[in-house]
């Protein structure tokens, strides 16, 4: 049975790295550019149907228009939505599930008038309504 030699296997202990060839491969300059147009592919922008109708805002946000009033009422001088909406979400999460309720109601209320949109644009598109209306805006 042959074996080998441990003189070879001390010898280098690692395994061989490749060395770098000049001229092959990528340089640093090129992968730059290589990212931005592979980014700029990226960004197509799909037209938005006019005719699709827009999602309801949640719960929390009918909430936040009650707030805003009350709340610049109170505070003339906070002009800062940043502010306006840290203090409302504070405000949200101290109310108790009763107090949200109203919230939530318009909320579903209006989650149920986007489905019953959604479906009947769906049914318009397939059927080929919207389509020749489009065309004619254009």
């Amino acid at each position: 049975m042959k074996t080998r030699s441990r003189s070879t296997q001390e010898s280098s202990p690692h395994k061989s790295l490749p060395v770098p060839v000049p001229g092959v491969g990528v340089s640093h300059s090129n992968k730059k550019k290589n990212k931005k147009q592979h980014k700029s592919s990226l960004k197509v922008k799909v037209k938005d149907d006019p005719h699709k109708p827009k999602k309801p805002p949640t719960a929390f946000f009918f909430y936040l228009e009650d707030f805003r009033k009350t709340f610049q009422q109170e505070n003339p001088t906070v002009k800062s939505m940043r502010e306006i909406g840290k203090a409302c979400g504070d405000k949200w999460k101290t109310l108790s599930f009763e107090e949200k309720v109203a919230y939530y109601d318009i909320a579903t209320e209006k989650r149920a008038e986007f489905e019953r949109a959604m479906t009947e644009y769906i049914k318009r598109k397939e059927n080929g309504e919207l389509s020749d209306e489009s065309e004619d805006e254009l």
